[in-house]
């Protein structure tokens, strides 16, 4: 088997899907029922089928879904409940954590390639964070990006280009954390990821890519689930 170059991945599940109410009333956004388990378990076990070490940020209700995960044998809970979502960063074990590792939100259904990831992330010079785009889908809110040849140079709500965040990226935790300061959200970290020339653009697009923002997302998810299955 092929040694793995990237062997740990971060799920941010921490949100309070507000959106989701009232179903978020009664539970974390993360443990929304899908597929007779639940949102962040399926996005577990894919993962898991590529990544040696699953971690999970929780925030809302998080002792309830730090219990979830507990049966789902992640290797590290971190409670980032009030903190911005880059919080771990630098106040984390992970901010001792010298490799890339994936980063990922618990309220996206993809199908990533990851091999091609960590090949892209080598081709790219391994730098401190590689973002992964997704196409702009009509309706969705999301934030464009600017490149010069994959290096980043903005990252904006209002300037249009053809690529968004998708909310999937490669970061090495203790480079990350020794350019950036502590504080702020993740836009803060890729402003000054991109002052330095350490935010980049993949080339590799996620091969499906779906977010899930309010019930009825999660309703149609379930019926094409269903569907495909």
């Amino acid at each position: 088997m092929t040694e793995r170059r990237i062997r740990h991945a971060l799920i941010m599940a921490a949100g309070r899907g507000q959106r989701m109410m009232p179903l978020t009333a009664t539970m974390p956004k993360a443990m929304a029922p899908y597929l007779n388990s639940t949102l962040i378990a399926h996005g577990i076990a894919r993962v898991r089928e590529h990544i040696e070490h699953v971690h999970v940020t929780v925030g809302y209700k998080g002792a309830m879904l730090a219990h979830h995960l507990v049966q789902q044998r992640v290797d590290t809970i971190f409670n980032t409940e009030g903190r911005s979502n880059s919080w771990w960063i630098h106040h984390t074990l992970l901010r001792e954590l010298d490799e890339p590792i994936f980063v990922l939100t618990a309220d996206n259904v993809t199908d990533l390639d990851f091999g091609l990831l960590e090949q892209d992330h080598v081709a790219l010079g391994a730098p401190a964070g590689m973002l992964v785009p997704v196409r702009p889908i009509a309706g969705l809110e999301g934030d464009f990006i600017s490149h010069d040849s994959g290096r980043v140079t903005r990252i904006s709500r209002t300037d249009p280009t053809d690529i968004y965040c998708s909310g999937i990226q490669v970061l090495n935790p203790a480079r990350v954390g020794a350019l950036t300061a502590p504080g702020g959200d993740f836009y803060a970290v890729w402003d000054q990821l991109i002052a330095v020339r350490q935010l980049w653009v993949s080339s590799v697009y996620p091969k499906r890519w779906i977010t899930v923002d309010t019930v009825d997302d999660l309703a149609k998810l379930g019926m094409e689930g269903i569907g495909s299955s």
